[in-house]
């Protein structure tokens, strides 16, 4: 298989090759590989990187906001989740007062950084209390 290294990919395009191992995990270029595994760079792949930098540069986003729209068209879930988020207006839970509601998700903040801010607990732990 003939093409380029990680390494002469990487000075060719300018971008460094722990960017293109993650533009290749986040499913935006496929890269060859050799029998032993190595990434084998074609001229299909680098024009694929030279294309990718130009729209970065051309719409002002970066290189994740191009890999989450990969995952959009790829994850129908993801995509159905976050249009239903978009399109969803708050409103208050079911049994709170819209003059209690600020207090409310307040309330609700806090426990929740708590609760992520607490060291794990055993389980023995959990049956002694």
């Amino acid at each position: 298989m003939e093409g380029l290294t990680i390494q002469e990919a990487a000075e060719t395009t300018g971008w460094s090759p722990r960017m293109l191992r993650y533009i290749e995990d986040a499913g935006l270029v496929e890269v060859g590989r050799t029998a032993s595994g190595y990434r084998v760079y074609g001229p299909g792949e680098l024009q694929r990187l030279r294309t990718l930098r130009e729209l970065l540069a051309r719409f002002g986003c970066a290189l994740s906001d191009v890999a989450f729209a990969r995952r959009m068209t790829s994850e129908p879930g993801l995509r159905a989740a976050l249009e239903g988020w978009f399109e969803a207006r708050p409103t208050p839970p079911e049994g709170v007062a819209s003059d209690d509601w600020l207090r409310w998700e307040q309330e609700k903040h806090q426990r929740l950084l708590a609760a992520a801010t607490e060291p794990p607990t055993s389980p023995k732990e959990k049956t002694a209390a």
